[in-house]
């Protein structure tokens, strides 16, 4: 098991926290909640070491497409960059939705 935290400029406030995906064989778990503004924190959980510059390259992508200002945790199960990638987008939508629940 390893963690790594990441750190991101950011300045887009999200409405609300969002839980996306689970932390089972080839997925990811998101868990996302509004953070200062001006950072995106990001503390990925992973079961498969070594993996550091993959992770690192595909936050930096998207990140510098969502610049959104919140505390992520990533809970990984050998997710590929696309599961990655797709989880974290479905957690900026479902948190950048008002009043859903």
């Amino acid at each position: 098991m390893q963690t790594l935290n990441f750190e991101f400029p950011a300045d887009r406030p999200p409405a609300r926290r969002a839980h996306v995906g689970v932390a089972g064989s080839g997925d990811l778990e998101v868990l996302m909640t509004p953070g200062p503004a001006g950072v995106a924190r990001v503390r990925v959980r992973t079961s498969v070491d070594g993996f550091d510059t993959v992770w690192r390259v595909v936050l930096e992508r998207f990140f510098a497409r969502h610049r959104v200002a919140a505390g992520f945790e990533l809970n990984d199960s050998g997710a590929t960059p696309g599961v990655v990638t797709l989880r974290l987008r479905q957690a900026v939508e479902e948190s950048m939705e008002e009043g859903s629940a």
